[in-house]
């Protein structure tokens, strides 16, 4: 994943901040049913968000993604068609400050539900310090997560949390078909419960606990499963690491018994290239999901992290 972090404007600071601390809105009727089918009509700014919408939605919803497979989500500047589309909506689901164009149109814009994911788990700051490690812990759910790393959809755990809430804002916003989203959302939650699971046993007894990558998108991960995530770049994937950095790195790959440098498949694979050429390392691909195209290892959410999974054991040398 690239999590191109970066400074929102005064503008988008000032649209952000008017969405105040109620992130989570919705129609008490039925829904406006704007897809003139009687589906109710969502927005989703990319694709963990539009992958939620659909498995929660199923039949009932009809699902729009603002990033197209393959587009670097952080660079992601909408259209106005596209902020039309969010108007025209019944309902939009997005990651506050991941995408700040998105941030500024949901803001300014009418529609009856707004489903902020990072409202409905805790948020972390993550990468703020060299290596990534984790700087702060904040369990209050809808605080201000600016500052926060975005990536809980990594966490399987975090992101039933996120499916619960969005579940909670379907039966509220399209009361008729309420069951359906009540069992879709259980179902959802069952088999991130079930990845969860995959994930603690495999991570449980590993030669090393430390895995490197491009930048510090898998923090959370880490965290659920006993892990230390050392980035090279921290949160912004497109900065060059210092010399001083690579050297510690390389100091830190042969005291830790790291055997791999992880990159990610919408970014190069430069740096990571030359890092592990230089301390004489493998590279792989664990990637942060941020949409799914042909190199991605799976075709949907949970093939790619089960592919995640294997790359790690095998990185981290599970028993």
């Amino acid at each position: 994943m690239n999590i191109r972090r970066r400074l929102l404007s005064a503008a988008a600071l000032a649209a952000v901040t008017a969405l105040g601390a109620g992130t989570l809105t919705a129609c008490s009727g039925n829904s406006s049913a704007a897809t003139g089918d009687g589906r109710l009509d969502v927005i989703a700014s990319f694709y963990p968000m539009t992958f939620l919408a659909e498995r929660i939605g199923g039949d009932h919803v009809h699902v729009t993604s603002l990033t197209t497979p393959g587009q670097e989500p952080h660079d992601l500047e909408i259209s106005p068609k596209q902020i039309a589309a969010i108007d025209d909506s019944d309902a939009v689901l997005y990651l506050k400050n991941l995408q700040p164009s998105v941030d500024d149109a949901v803001a300014q814009s009418s529609v009856p539900t707004k489903i902020d994911a990072a409202s409905l788990t805790p948020l972390e700051a993550h990468g703020n310090e060299v290596g990534g490690h984790a700087a702060a812990h904040d369990d209050r759910p809808g605080e201000e997560s600016a500052g926060k790393d975005p990536h809980i959809w990594l966490d399987p755990v975090r992101y039933a949390q996120v499916a619960k809430g969005v579940g909670k804002a379907f039966e509220k916003a399209d009361p008729q078909h309420a069951a359906d989203y009540e069992k879709n959302t259980a179902a959802l939650v069952k088999q991130l419960t079930d990845l969860d699971r995959r994930f603690r046993d495999g991570l449980a007894h590993t030669r090393s606990k430390v895995f490197v990558t491009t930048h510090a998108a898998f923090g959370y991960l880490a965290e659920r499963y006993g892990l230390t995530e050392e980035a090279i770049n921290g949160l912004d994937p497109d900065s060059e690491p210092s010399a001083a950095r690579v050297r510690d790195l390389e100091h830190m790959a042969k005291a830790d018994h790291v055997s791999t440098v992880f990159y990610e498949t919408l970014v190069s694979d430069k740096t990571a290239k030359t890092i592990a050429h230089d301390a004489g390392l493998k590279t792989d691909v664990l990637d942060p999901i941020e949409g799914i195209t042909a190199k991605s290892r799976g075709t949907d959410y949970f093939s790619v992290q089960n592919a995640n999974l294997k790359a790690l054991q095998q990185a981290l040398g599970a028993k």
